[in-house]
């Protein structure tokens, strides 16, 4: 589906940081779940929290509710086949997004990186989780993974029920209960679903360049991997040029993608003359995906990297409100006090073996991005 969705009046909307604050609200709204369970995750682990899930899918179903499940078939390579067995036994239905396989060649490569779960069509929670211990429980660096996920209820809902039932219908050719055509308001906030279906409908990307281009105050960014397009970077120095106040939040030395650390080396020689700030953040790996751009924000599963946009699907919501855009501000600005900013000076000293050794990765970064 390439649908474009347009902005709803009437939503209410809450912005939740980790997974010990976004995990037991989600949980408890399927506790509460009278018609429909809609889960479709790209990272699925079996352990303790994908288990909690798990009980609550199965209460449900035994409740009568219609429980439906789209998983990955590279992002759910650890939630084993016990637990898939236990779901699709006790009457959930689980599909499997794209499995791989050898005579697939390249389309391998295309993945399901949404994170959507919606309740009784009424409730939708969208952002960067998966169901996996790293956003839970410490791993072995000693804290979860830093994550933001958004509650949405009001006419929003309708859209991100269109995102879901598409793909579902696409994978199962069976249909799913449709959405309604309309939902009454329940708050005052004006937001937008935004997807990305692989290169060939990238509004994530379109509608934040949109904004930067005219952005008047400041542009922050924050993004698990950072190996923007040329258009991204092109766009944020130009800002930056312009007087705006631009920074990157990204992640350290702690990710599960060492060399996407090393390779997004490349571009900050250009962005730190252009006046861009970046910050590295230091704790934990941060996996968050977040921006703001004056009083708009957009928060979701998308990082705005050449791999994302070029291969994967993504769904982002975009929010008019000042008050979620002043929060989310806030948890970016909290965040830059645990991160390193790296200046020009510093950066222009780094030793030769740390710049060979980004050289490298960014050549094969390159390459990778030739695929298709």
């Amino acid at each position: 589906m390439r649908k474009r969705f347009q902005w709803r009046e009437g939503n209410q909307i809450d912005l939740m940081v980790d997974g010990e604050v976004f995990f037991p609200v989600m949980l408890e709204e399927m506790r509460k779940a009278r018609h429909s369970v809609l889960l479709e995750f790209y990272l699925v682990a079996s352990g303790t929290i994908t288990t909690r899930f798990i009980e609550e899918m199965i209460a449900a179903v035994k409740r009568g509710v219609m429980v439906r499940m789209i998983i990955d078939g590279f992002g759910a390579l650890k939630f084993n086949q016990n637990d898939r067995k236990r779901l699709q036994s006790e009457g959930v239905q689980v599909i499997v997004y794209n499995p791989l396989h050898a005579t697939k060649l390249t389309r391998n490569f295309a993945r399901d990186h949404r994170k959507l779960l919606i309740v009784d069509q009424q409730v939708a929670f969208v952002g960067g989780t998966g169901l996996s211990d790293v956003y839970w429980l410490s791993e072995a660096k000693g804290s979860p993974w830093h994550e933001l996920m958004s509650r949405v209820e009001g006419p929003a809902v309708v859209d991100l029920l269109n995102v879901y039932n598409a793909l579902w219908e696409r994978c199962s050719y069976q249909n799913l209960p449709s959405a309604p055509d309309s939902m009454a308001p329940v708050g005052d906030t004006k937001v937008r679903v935004t997807t990305v279906q692989g290169m060939y409908q990238q509004d994530i990307k379109v509608n934040f360049l949109h904004r930067v281009n005219r952005a008047q105050t400041r542009v922050w960014l924050m993004t698990a991997y950072f190996l923007p397009s040329f258009s991204v970077r092109s766009a944020l120095r130009r800002a930056a040029r312009r007087g705006v106040d631009v920074r990157l939040i990204i992640a350290g030395p702690y990710t599960d993608q060492p060399w996407v650390f090393h390779a997004s080396k490349r571009y900050y020689r250009a962005l730190l003359k252009a006046g861009v700030r970046i910050y590295e953040y230091q704790p934990r790996f941060l996996h968050a995906k977040a921006a703001v751009v004056d009083d708009w924000s957009s928060v979701g599963s998308c990082n705005l990297d050449h791999w994302n946009l070029r291969w994967n699907l993504e769904a982002n919501i975009e929010v008019e409100d000042s008050a979620f855009v002043v929060q989310v501000g806030q948890v970016l600005r909290d965040d830059m006090h645990h991160c390193h900013e790296v200046t020009y000076g510093a950066w222009s000293q780094r030793p030769w073996h740390q710049k060979m050794r980004e050289y490298i990765w960014a050549w094969l970064a390159k390459l990778a991005l030739k695929i298709r």
